[in-house]
């Protein structure tokens, strides 16, 4: 296949995947995925925690592996594919970004809840300054207005960032809801422009191809829809959607068939589906990383977890807030006590 590219994917299997699995990636399964992720012509293969660099913690769990040692085994596999970090500020710090920059990371992605962009001058001044290619990674898009999007956005332009993404952290977006971000930020930025999304609606792939109508040119996917609630963008699906459209991601379609059939699939600790708690996460406008802690303290407290999921986005939480999840559960279950007393 050509390598000729209309648009440019970054696999996210080996981050966003990690919150699917509990954190729990091992050198062996990284250095497979990566490999024929490079192999198949994946230009950009994002490798961190599931809360990025530093994430593993009490607060969002704990990493089997040093995320350090798998961004190592990675870049060592890879002979054309970018190695592409997350950076939550306030979470990751300078310090694990030079040194994941000093084991071969070429990309880092800043990310931030969406009205909180001037958190990040100082990281992506850094990743600059560090000679990677620098991501602005607005989270929970749906939650701000489209003003306020591109306001945010443009402060991550005015910091130095090459790329800036709308990110459907939730999976809440609608087509439309896209279109209409998207276009605002291709309008008021000089930037190229990205989107991620997630499934908890099943409206990943209909979000993704109503951003690229709208001008996004850098898209995030996840192989065998390995992702935090109910998955990202399928990649190998959406490349196949793409051949069909005529667009070209220089990605070999049957290898990433093979590898998510035969190397990811196998990974999985179940399979990625919509199931009732990832719907309610969608519904809510929730924070798809949440899904395992929600369903962890619902069987702690004996209640639903749906009902934890709803009272957090009436509360409206966001990523970060991990350690509300427990009190709002211990809540409702105090709540409920006294109700059938």
């Amino acid at each position: 296949m050509s390598k000729t590219r209309d648009l440019y994917i970054t696999e996210v299997a080996l981050r966003d995947g990690s919150h699917a699995i509990a954190h729990q990636y091992t050198v062996d399964q990284v250095l497979s995925v990566a490999k024929a992720l490079d192999e198949a012509g994946v230009p950009y293969i994002e490798v961190a925690h599931g809360d990025g660099l530093a994430g593993s913690s009490l607060q969002y769990g704990f990493s089997r592996t040093d995320e350090m040692k798998l961004i190592e085994a990675a870049v060592s596999v890879c002979s054309q594919a970018k190695i592409a970090v997350l950076l939550l500020p306030g979470i990751g710090t300078l310090k694990e970004l030079k040194e994941a920059a000093a084991l071969g990371a070429k990309m880092a992605r800043v990310a931030t809840h969406v009205t909180e962009a001037d958190v990040s001058p100082q990281h992506i001044s850094m990743a600059k300054e560090l000679g990677m290619e620098t991501v602005g990674f607005l989270m929970m898009a749906h939650m701000a207005p489209v003003e306020k999007l591109v306001e945010q956005a443009k402060l991550m332009e005015s910091y130095g960032a090459d790329i800036v993404y709308v990110v459907d952290s939730a999976g809440a977006l609608l087509p439309y809801e896209v279109k209409e971000r998207i276009h605002a930020l291709k309008q008021h930025l000089g930037v190229e422009i990205g989107f991620h999304g997630h499934n908890n609606l099943s409206l990943a792939m209909a979000n993704t191809l109503a951003a690229i109508e709208a001008g996004a040119t850098r898209i995030d996917g996840s192989i065998r829809c390995l992702g935090a609630g109910a998955g990202n963008t399928q990649t190998e699906v959406l490349i196949a959607v793409l051949e069909r459209m005529g667009i070209q991601t220089g990605i070999d379609l049957y290898q990433m068939m093979d590898l998510a059939e035969d190397i990811v699939a196998p990974i999985l600790q179940a399979p990625q589906e919509i199931t009732r708690d990832s719907l309610t996460m969608g519904y809510a406008g929730i924070y798809s990383s949440f899904l395992l802690h929600a369903k962890r303290a619902a069987e702690r407290f004996g209640i639903d977890s749906r009902d934890i999921l709803l009272e957090l986005g009436r509360r409206k939480v966001v990523g970060g807030q991990e350690d509300m999840i427990v009190d709002v559960a211990a809540e409702i279950a105090s709540k409920t006590e006294i109700a059938t007393r």
